[in-house]
Order: C-alpha cells, then structure tokens, then sequence
C-alpha cells in the first residue's frame, strides 16, 4: 500500500477519536453490531478474530469487550500504538502487528474464524492490490471462516459526486469541535477517485485551532469487489445494508470454502 495511506494514518492516530461524538460509546456500538452479525453467521463462541484495518482499535476492543479472542493488524505504526495503548487502558488482551493487509506476513497465526476489515479501509486500495489483499485474508481464515468488510456506498457516491460531508458538531459550549470532509473529485481517471480533506476544529480557552488531515480513495463498486472475492476462491458473497447489518456502512460478507 503506499506510502501516503500509512503517512495519513499516523499523522491522525493522535486524533481519530476526535471524529465521534463519543468514542467508547461508539465502540460499544459497533461491537454490538457486528457481535450480532457474526453470532448469527458462525457457529460457537468466542470467536477467533483478526481484524486487518484495526486503526486505533474501535472494532478490535468492542470485540474483545464481548469475549472474542482478537488479533489485530494495521499498515500505521502510529495506530497501531494507540490502539495498544488504548487495549491496555481499558485491560483487553489483544494481539496487535504492523501488518499490510495485501500480504498480512507478519500475523503469526492463521484458521481464524473471522477476518474484518471495517470503516472504509479498502478503498485505499488500488485493483492489484485489492486482489491480492482478499487473497491474503483468505488464507489465514479456516474453512467456512467469514470476511467482513464495510465500505461507503460507492455505486451511489459515484453518480452523485458530493463534494462534502456536512459538518458535525460535538461538545459543549467553550469545549466543542467541528468535523468535516471535502471530497476533491479527480477528473478523466480510470477509477473514479477523490481526495478527501478531513478537517478537526477543536476549542479551547486559547481560541479555536484546526487539523488538516488528506487521503486518497477510489470508488470501489459492489461488482469489483464481488469479482475479487469470487476469484479469490470466496463463496456466498453478499451484501447488507445499514438497515439490514446495524452498522453504520453497508456490509459485505463472504465466506472461505471447506
């Protein structure tokens, strides 16, 4: 993956809790979610679970929170750290590597049941390295193991080209925040891709100060994504809404043959 995917990871360790509201009760959230969603889908718990884009451990914690045996992996060294620190804090034992999900060479173990890759990770992917990312996850799942992946919905987001997320505030008055994104579209490229310029604005008795973190994605289309999983040798692809799954993005699942 380049370079530029990790630099923007490091620089935001510090900060990605800054884009929730509340972080611990996101965490809490998300992990209720997709606790639910593997329940129904494996059979038996807890779970071995790796989770390829753990950032600083939203997904990776709430799952160790309900009982799961997790290991964890990121391309960022600097999430990486966080999220042990954060694993520590809260007294969770978790597994955490340096790992690029397009190899995964440094994750010691394999025959999970799981394997998640949550929050939009792999549109940092280009074509190559996507196909060679789910290969990577599917041989370190066991037979009939699941993959999750969450991604923004793209088959929509390509057509409308939205130029912005609309801010959102959060805190109290003389301790608040504002959080937004620009998508710069680029134009006249193969894959449809954006510039996302995320910006942090944070209050204090000094006045206001703002961060600017930038990244690069590409639209990653549901037929793309199913080819890649198909040719990987995966089986059962298939998608669930926010509505259907209760997770924030929609959600695709895909299971590794016996």
């Amino acid at each position: 993956m380049p370079d530029s995917v990790s630099d923007f990871y490091n620089e935001l360790a510090d900060s990605y809790h800054l884009i929730f509201d509340d972080w611990d009760s996101a965490i809490k959230r998300q992990a209720n979610a997709l606790g639910s969603l593997l329940t129904k889908q494996s059979s038996g718990s807890p779970l071995r679970i790796l989770d390829c884009a753990c950032g600083i451990g939203t997904q990776a914690i709430g799952l160790a929170m309900l009982g799961h045996h997790v290991v964890a992996s990121d391309l960022s060294p600097a999430a990486v750290h966080r999220a042990q620190r954060e694993s520590l804090h809260r007294n969770h034992t978790i597994q955490f590597y340096v790992s690029d999900m397009t190899t995964l060479h440094e994750i010691p173990d394999t025959n999970f049941d799981a394997v998640i890759a949550m929050d939009n990770a792999l549109p940092h992917l280009s074509s190559t390295q996507l196909r060679q990312a789910v290969t990577a996850i599917g041989c370190n799942l066991k037979p009939n193991g699941l993959f999750i992946a969450s991604i923004r919905d793209y088959d929509s987001l390509i057509h409308q080209k939205p130029t912005m997320q609309p801010p959102a505030f959060y805190g109290l008055p003389g301790n608040r925040r504002i959080v937004h994104q620009v998508w710069d579209w680029a134009a006249n490229t193969e894959d449809a891709s954006y510039t996302m310029h995320l910006y942090i604005t944070t209050q204090s008795e000094h006045g206001w100060k703002t961060r600017h973190f930038v990244s690069q994605y590409r639209c990653l289309l549901r037929h793309e994504l199913f080819t890649a999983l198909s040719n990987a040798g995966f089986q059962d692809v298939r998608w669930l809404t926010p509505a259907d799954s209760g997770f924030y993005q929609p959600v695709v699942l895909a299971r590794w043959p016996i």
